[in-house]
Protein backbone atom coordinates (compact mmCIF):
# COMPACT_ATOMS: atom_id res chain seq x y z
CA UNK A 1 0.00 0.00 0.00
CA UNK A 2 2.60 2.22 0.75
CA UNK A 3 3.00 2.81 -3.27
CA UNK A 4 0.04 4.95 -3.25
CA UNK A 5 -0.07 8.51 -3.37
CA UNK A 6 -1.88 10.07 -0.56
CA UNK A 7 -4.28 13.28 -0.67
CA UNK A 8 -2.98 15.81 1.69
CA UNK A 9 -3.89 18.86 0.35
CA UNK A 10 -7.71 19.35 -0.87
CA UNK A 11 -7.97 22.54 -1.33
CA UNK A 12 -6.52 23.23 -4.18
CA UNK A 13 -8.12 21.43 -6.79
CA UNK A 14 -8.86 23.37 -10.00
CA UNK A 15 -12.40 23.38 -9.34
CA UNK A 16 -15.08 26.19 -10.73
CA UNK A 17 -16.42 27.91 -7.27
CA UNK A 18 -18.26 31.07 -6.24
CA UNK A 19 -15.87 32.41 -3.30
CA UNK A 20 -13.50 30.63 -1.38
CA UNK A 21 -12.68 27.15 -0.33
CA UNK A 22 -13.24 26.16 3.36
CA UNK A 23 -10.96 23.92 4.51
CA UNK A 24 -11.67 21.82 8.17
CA UNK A 25 -9.35 19.37 9.43
CA UNK A 26 -9.90 16.11 6.87
CA UNK A 27 -12.52 17.95 3.99
CA UNK A 28 -12.34 21.00 1.95
CA UNK A 29 -15.76 22.48 0.39
CA UNK A 30 -16.28 23.74 -2.95
CA UNK A 31 -19.19 25.69 -3.34
CA UNK A 32 -20.73 25.59 -7.02
CA UNK A 33 -21.65 28.50 -8.92
CA UNK A 34 -25.14 29.23 -9.02
CA UNK A 35 -25.02 28.09 -13.14
CA UNK A 36 -22.97 25.29 -12.09
CA UNK A 37 -25.74 24.17 -9.52
CA UNK A 38 -28.54 24.36 -11.76
CA UNK A 39 -27.00 22.81 -14.60
CA UNK A 40 -25.83 19.57 -12.81
CA UNK A 41 -29.66 19.65 -10.70
CA UNK A 42 -31.14 19.56 -14.42
CA UNK A 43 -28.37 17.50 -16.08
CA UNK A 44 -27.93 14.72 -13.78
CA UNK A 45 -31.61 14.49 -12.06
CA UNK A 46 -31.19 15.17 -8.42
CA UNK A 47 -34.01 15.41 -6.34
CA UNK A 48 -33.53 18.85 -4.92
CA UNK A 49 -35.57 21.65 -5.46
CA UNK A 50 -34.39 24.64 -8.32
CA UNK A 51 -32.17 27.34 -6.62
CA UNK A 52 -30.57 24.57 -4.16
CA UNK A 53 -26.73 25.53 -3.64
CA UNK A 54 -24.33 22.55 -4.72
CA UNK A 55 -20.84 21.94 -3.02
CA UNK A 56 -18.14 19.30 -4.08
CA UNK A 57 -16.98 18.12 -0.83
CA UNK A 58 -13.53 16.34 -1.09
CA UNK A 59 -12.09 14.46 1.67
CA UNK A 60 -8.67 14.39 2.32
CA UNK A 61 -6.14 11.18 3.70
CA UNK A 62 -5.07 13.81 6.39
CA UNK A 63 -5.03 12.47 10.11
CA UNK A 64 -6.81 15.14 12.65
CA UNK A 65 -6.33 13.95 16.82
CA UNK A 66 -6.34 16.35 19.51
CA UNK A 67 -7.02 19.56 17.42
CA UNK A 68 -4.03 19.25 15.35
CA UNK A 69 -3.38 17.51 12.11
CA UNK A 70 -0.45 14.80 12.22
CA UNK A 71 1.99 13.69 10.04
CA UNK A 72 4.94 11.05 9.43
CA UNK A 73 8.23 10.52 8.29
CA UNK A 74 10.05 11.05 4.45
CA UNK A 75 6.97 12.83 3.59
CA UNK A 76 4.07 10.73 4.24
CA UNK A 77 1.84 13.82 4.96
CA UNK A 78 -1.38 11.17 5.40
CA UNK A 79 -2.73 7.94 6.18
CA UNK A 80 -3.40 5.89 2.99
CA UNK A 81 -6.55 5.17 2.01
CA UNK A 82 -7.61 6.86 5.36
CA UNK A 83 -10.27 9.33 3.15
CA UNK A 84 -11.86 6.12 0.90
CA UNK A 85 -12.30 4.41 4.26
CA UNK A 86 -14.42 6.99 6.11
CA UNK A 87 -16.15 7.92 2.51
CA UNK A 88 -17.19 4.53 2.14
CA UNK A 89 -18.42 3.78 5.68
CA UNK A 90 -20.39 7.12 6.09
CA UNK A 91 -21.84 6.51 2.49
CA UNK A 92 -22.68 2.92 3.71
CA UNK A 93 -24.64 4.08 6.69
CA UNK A 94 -26.28 6.72 5.03
CA UNK A 95 -28.02 4.34 2.24
CA UNK A 96 -28.88 2.05 5.46
CA UNK A 97 -30.50 4.40 7.26
CA UNK A 98 -32.32 5.42 3.78
CA UNK A 99 -34.03 1.75 3.84
CA UNK A 100 -34.59 1.91 7.25
CA UNK A 101 -36.93 5.50 6.67
CA UNK A 102 -34.91 7.37 8.95
CA UNK A 103 -34.13 10.57 7.66
CA UNK A 104 -32.49 11.84 4.37
CA UNK A 105 -28.70 13.05 4.07
CA UNK A 106 -26.73 15.59 2.31
CA UNK A 107 -25.26 13.70 -0.55
CA UNK A 108 -26.95 14.37 -3.91
CA UNK A 109 -24.12 12.35 -6.22
CA UNK A 110 -20.87 10.27 -5.65
CA UNK A 111 -18.63 10.99 -8.62
CA UNK A 112 -15.37 9.66 -6.89
CA UNK A 113 -14.80 7.50 -3.34
CA UNK A 114 -13.15 10.92 -2.24
CA UNK A 115 -15.90 13.26 -3.48
CA UNK A 116 -19.77 14.04 -2.45
CA UNK A 117 -21.60 16.30 -4.25
CA UNK A 118 -23.69 17.85 -1.31
CA UNK A 119 -26.45 19.95 -1.20
CA UNK A 120 -26.43 22.99 1.30
CA UNK A 121 -27.97 22.93 4.67
CA UNK A 122 -28.62 24.86 7.51
CA UNK A 123 -26.48 23.41 10.42
CA UNK A 124 -27.82 22.72 13.87
CA UNK A 125 -25.13 23.91 16.08
CA UNK A 126 -24.77 20.68 18.70
CA UNK A 127 -22.81 18.28 18.56
CA UNK A 128 -24.89 14.91 18.38
CA UNK A 129 -23.48 12.65 20.32
CA UNK A 130 -24.31 9.20 21.94
CA UNK A 131 -22.54 6.77 23.95
CA UNK A 132 -23.36 2.96 24.75
CA UNK A 133 -19.97 2.67 27.26
CA UNK A 134 -18.47 4.74 29.60
CA UNK A 135 -15.13 5.66 28.29
CA UNK A 136 -12.76 7.94 27.05
CA UNK A 137 -13.28 11.55 28.90
CA UNK A 138 -16.40 10.36 30.22
CA UNK A 139 -14.70 7.76 32.47
CA UNK A 140 -11.75 9.90 32.93
CA UNK A 141 -14.30 13.17 34.40
CA UNK A 142 -15.75 9.91 36.47
CA UNK A 143 -13.12 8.66 38.05
CA UNK A 144 -12.45 12.23 39.50
CA UNK A 145 -15.77 12.23 40.89
CA UNK A 146 -17.86 13.53 38.34
CA UNK A 147 -21.63 11.83 38.64
CA UNK A 148 -23.62 14.75 36.17
CA UNK A 149 -23.34 14.59 32.67
CA UNK A 150 -25.12 17.16 30.51
CA UNK A 151 -27.62 16.90 32.96
CA UNK A 152 -27.57 13.46 33.21
CA UNK A 153 -27.24 11.53 36.59
CA UNK A 154 -24.94 8.73 36.72
CA UNK A 155 -25.02 6.13 39.87
CA UNK A 156 -22.08 5.14 42.00
CA UNK A 157 -19.97 2.17 41.23
CA UNK A 158 -19.19 2.09 37.24
CA UNK A 159 -16.22 0.79 36.14
CA UNK A 160 -13.73 1.95 32.70
CA UNK A 161 -15.28 0.63 29.73
CA UNK A 162 -18.54 -0.89 31.28
CA UNK A 163 -21.39 -0.83 28.96
CA UNK A 164 -24.00 1.54 30.16
CA UNK A 165 -27.84 0.85 30.92
CA UNK A 166 -29.43 3.09 27.88
CA UNK A 167 -27.41 4.95 25.25
CA UNK A 168 -26.60 8.25 26.68
CA UNK A 169 -27.31 11.79 24.47
CA UNK A 170 -24.01 14.19 25.72
CA UNK A 171 -24.33 17.05 23.47
CA UNK A 172 -21.55 19.56 23.22
CA UNK A 173 -22.15 22.66 20.86
CA UNK A 174 -20.67 22.73 17.40
CA UNK A 175 -19.00 26.07 17.12
CA UNK A 176 -18.86 29.31 20.21
CA UNK A 177 -22.44 29.70 21.41
CA UNK A 178 -22.34 33.36 22.82
CA UNK A 179 -25.39 34.93 25.02
CA UNK A 180 -26.41 31.65 25.96
CA UNK A 181 -27.19 31.20 30.32
CA UNK A 182 -24.77 28.63 31.42
CA UNK A 183 -22.77 28.33 28.10
CA UNK A 184 -19.25 29.29 27.81
CA UNK A 185 -18.62 30.40 24.79
CA UNK A 186 -16.10 27.52 23.71
CA UNK A 187 -16.66 25.48 20.91
CA UNK A 188 -17.01 21.14 21.75
CA UNK A 189 -18.41 22.68 25.08
CA UNK A 190 -20.96 19.95 27.04
CA UNK A 191 -24.37 21.32 27.21
CA UNK A 192 -27.80 19.87 28.76
CA UNK A 193 -31.35 19.56 26.95
CA UNK A 194 -32.60 22.15 28.84
CA UNK A 195 -29.58 24.42 27.89
CA UNK A 196 -31.22 23.58 23.98
CA UNK A 197 -34.45 23.78 24.42
CA UNK A 198 -34.23 27.37 26.59
CA UNK A 199 -32.46 28.78 23.58
CA UNK A 200 -33.73 27.30 20.10
CA UNK A 201 -32.59 29.70 18.12
CA UNK A 202 -29.11 30.30 19.33
CA UNK A 203 -28.49 26.47 18.42
CA UNK A 204 -30.36 27.06 15.13
CA UNK A 205 -33.63 24.81 16.15
CA UNK A 206 -37.14 25.56 14.42
CA UNK A 207 -39.15 23.59 17.42
CA UNK A 208 -38.57 22.01 20.82
CA UNK A 209 -40.57 19.41 18.39
CA UNK A 210 -37.00 19.14 16.60
CA UNK A 211 -34.78 18.77 19.34
CA UNK A 212 -36.78 15.70 20.06
CA UNK A 213 -36.50 14.82 16.27
CA UNK A 214 -32.90 15.33 16.48
CA UNK A 215 -32.40 12.52 19.16
CA UNK A 216 -34.81 10.44 17.73
CA UNK A 217 -32.89 10.25 14.71
CA UNK A 218 -29.71 10.12 16.83
CA UNK A 219 -30.44 6.70 18.83
CA UNK A 220 -32.24 4.89 16.06
CA UNK A 221 -29.43 5.84 13.94
CA UNK A 222 -27.00 5.01 16.60
CA UNK A 223 -29.58 1.28 17.15
CA UNK A 224 -28.89 0.52 13.36
CA UNK A 225 -25.28 0.78 13.37
CA UNK A 226 -25.18 -0.84 16.50
CA UNK A 227 -26.58 -3.93 15.43
CA UNK A 228 -24.98 -3.91 11.66
CA UNK A 229 -21.17 -4.14 13.80
CA UNK A 230 -22.66 -6.51 16.14
CA UNK A 231 -23.25 -8.37 13.35
CA UNK A 232 -19.38 -8.41 12.14
CA UNK A 233 -18.67 -8.82 16.11
CA UNK A 234 -17.50 -5.27 16.26
CA UNK A 235 -18.55 -3.02 19.02
CA UNK A 236 -20.65 0.58 18.87
CA UNK A 237 -19.15 2.35 22.04
CA UNK A 238 -19.89 5.56 20.98
CA UNK A 239 -20.36 8.58 18.15
CA UNK A 240 -21.03 11.38 17.29
CA UNK A 241 -23.67 12.92 14.62
CA UNK A 242 -24.34 16.26 12.96
CA UNK A 243 -27.86 17.33 11.41
CA UNK A 244 -29.30 20.45 9.13
CA UNK A 245 -32.58 21.88 7.65
CA UNK A 246 -32.85 21.04 4.11
CA UNK A 247 -35.88 22.32 1.97
CA UNK A 248 -37.72 19.50 0.18
CA UNK A 249 -39.34 19.60 -3.26
CA UNK A 250 -42.52 19.75 -2.04
CA UNK A 251 -41.58 23.35 -0.02
CA UNK A 252 -41.19 21.85 3.53
CA UNK A 253 -38.38 21.76 5.61
CA UNK A 254 -37.06 18.80 6.68
CA UNK A 255 -34.16 17.77 9.36
CA UNK A 256 -31.26 15.73 7.99
CA UNK A 257 -27.99 13.62 8.78
CA UNK A 258 -25.49 15.66 7.37
CA UNK A 259 -21.32 15.77 7.93
CA UNK A 260 -20.62 12.06 8.37
CA UNK A 261 -21.95 9.04 10.14
CA UNK A 262 -20.10 5.67 11.76
CA UNK A 263 -17.13 6.21 10.57
CA UNK A 264 -13.57 5.70 12.60
CA UNK A 265 -12.65 8.99 12.69
CA UNK A 266 -16.20 10.20 14.22
CA UNK A 267 -16.96 6.97 16.18
CA UNK A 268 -15.08 4.49 18.85
CA UNK A 269 -15.77 0.74 17.75
CA UNK A 270 -14.35 -1.89 19.62
CA UNK A 271 -13.10 -5.76 18.59
CA UNK A 272 -15.70 -7.99 20.11
CA UNK A 273 -13.70 -10.85 20.86
CA UNK A 274 -10.55 -8.90 22.56
CA UNK A 275 -13.16 -6.90 24.61
CA UNK A 276 -14.74 -10.18 25.65
CA UNK A 277 -10.76 -11.29 26.48
CA UNK A 278 -10.54 -8.15 28.98
CA UNK A 279 -8.72 -6.08 26.15
CA UNK A 280 -9.80 -3.06 24.87
CA UNK A 281 -8.34 -2.99 21.07
CA UNK A 282 -9.77 0.29 18.75
CA UNK A 283 -10.67 -0.33 15.21
CA UNK A 284 -11.43 3.88 15.05
CA UNK A 285 -9.01 6.88 15.64
CA UNK A 286 -8.99 6.60 19.41
CA UNK A 287 -6.34 3.86 18.36
CA UNK A 288 -4.74 6.19 17.28
CA UNK A 289 -5.08 9.07 20.06
CA UNK A 290 -3.87 6.57 22.26
CA UNK A 291 -0.19 5.57 20.38
CA UNK A 292 -0.06 9.40 20.82
CA UNK A 293 -0.34 9.43 24.02
CA UNK A 294 1.83 6.75 24.46
CA UNK A 295 4.71 8.23 21.97
CA UNK A 296 4.82 11.80 22.68
CA UNK A 297 7.53 13.20 25.06
CA UNK A 298 4.30 15.12 27.44
CA UNK A 299 1.76 13.56 27.51
CA UNK A 300 -0.03 16.66 28.79
CA UNK A 301 0.61 18.64 26.58
CA UNK A 302 -2.04 16.96 24.39
CA UNK A 303 -4.74 16.29 26.79
CA UNK A 304 -4.52 19.83 28.68
CA UNK A 305 -6.38 22.34 26.62
CA UNK A 306 -4.57 25.35 28.08
CA UNK A 307 -1.19 23.81 26.49
CA UNK A 308 -3.20 24.28 23.17
CA UNK A 309 0.47 26.04 21.84
CA UNK A 310 2.56 23.39 22.78
CA UNK A 311 0.12 20.94 21.25
CA UNK A 312 0.52 22.65 17.89
CA UNK A 313 4.76 23.50 18.15
CA UNK A 314 4.96 19.14 19.40
CA UNK A 315 2.18 18.59 15.75
CA UNK A 316 4.64 20.56 13.46
CA UNK A 317 7.70 18.74 15.00
CA UNK A 318 7.00 15.31 15.49
CA UNK A 319 7.02 12.85 12.58
CA UNK A 320 5.30 9.12 13.28
CA UNK A 321 7.48 6.81 12.07
CA UNK A 322 5.71 4.96 8.60
CA UNK A 323 5.55 1.94 9.81
CA UNK A 324 2.63 3.58 12.31
CA UNK A 325 0.87 5.20 9.95
CA UNK A 326 0.74 2.32 8.09
CA UNK A 327 -0.58 0.48 10.84
CA UNK A 328 -3.14 3.40 11.16
CA UNK A 329 -4.06 2.30 7.54
CA UNK A 330 -4.62 -0.82 8.04
CA UNK A 331 -7.02 -0.06 11.19
CA UNK A 332 -8.84 2.16 8.97
CA UNK A 333 -8.94 0.46 5.42
CA UNK A 334 -9.81 -2.90 7.43
CA UNK A 335 -12.63 -2.23 9.26
CA UNK A 336 -13.97 -0.26 6.68
CA UNK A 337 -13.85 -3.21 4.31
CA UNK A 338 -15.81 -5.20 6.98
CA UNK A 339 -18.39 -3.04 6.87
CA UNK A 340 -18.71 -2.17 3.54
CA UNK A 341 -18.55 -6.08 3.37
CA UNK A 342 -15.85 -5.77 0.19
CA UNK A 343 -12.29 -5.12 0.27
CA UNK A 344 -11.27 -1.69 -0.73
CA UNK A 345 -9.31 -0.70 -3.68
CA UNK A 346 -7.19 2.32 -2.94
CA UNK A 347 -6.92 4.81 -5.90
CA UNK A 348 -3.18 4.62 -6.80
CA UNK A 349 -3.37 8.95 -7.28
CA UNK A 350 -6.94 10.15 -6.28
CA UNK A 351 -5.77 13.76 -6.70
CA UNK A 352 -5.16 13.04 -10.17
CA UNK A 353 -8.75 10.58 -10.74
CA UNK A 354 -10.52 13.59 -8.55
CA UNK A 355 -9.75 16.13 -11.15
CA UNK A 356 -10.43 13.84 -14.28
CA UNK A 357 -14.02 12.74 -13.40
CA UNK A 358 -14.91 16.35 -12.61
CA UNK A 359 -13.85 17.29 -15.41
CA UNK A 360 -15.07 14.84 -17.90
CA UNK A 361 -18.27 13.44 -16.71
CA UNK A 362 -19.88 16.91 -13.96
CA UNK A 363 -17.80 19.94 -16.79
CA UNK A 364 -16.60 21.51 -13.05
CA UNK A 365 -13.06 22.22 -13.90
CA UNK A 366 -11.05 25.49 -15.13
Amino acid sequence: MSSYKVLEVNDDLPIRTKGAVHSGKVRSVYWLTDEDSARLIEEKGYDVPKGTELAIMVISDRISAFDCIWQGENGLNGVPGKGIALNSVASHWFKLFDQAGLAGNHIVDIPHPYVWIVRKASTVRVEAIARQYITGSMWRDYSKGVRNFCGIELPEGLEANQKLDEVLITPSTKGIITDVPEVPPVDDVNITRKNITDNLAAFNFKSEADVAQYEKLLTEGFALISKELAELDQIFVDTKFEFGYVEQTDGTEQLIYIDEVGTPDSSRIWDGPAFRDGKVIENSKEGFRQLLINNVPDSDVLLNKDRMPEREQLAQDYKLPVDVMMSVSDTYVGIASKIVGKELTIPADPRAEVIAILDSEYGLID
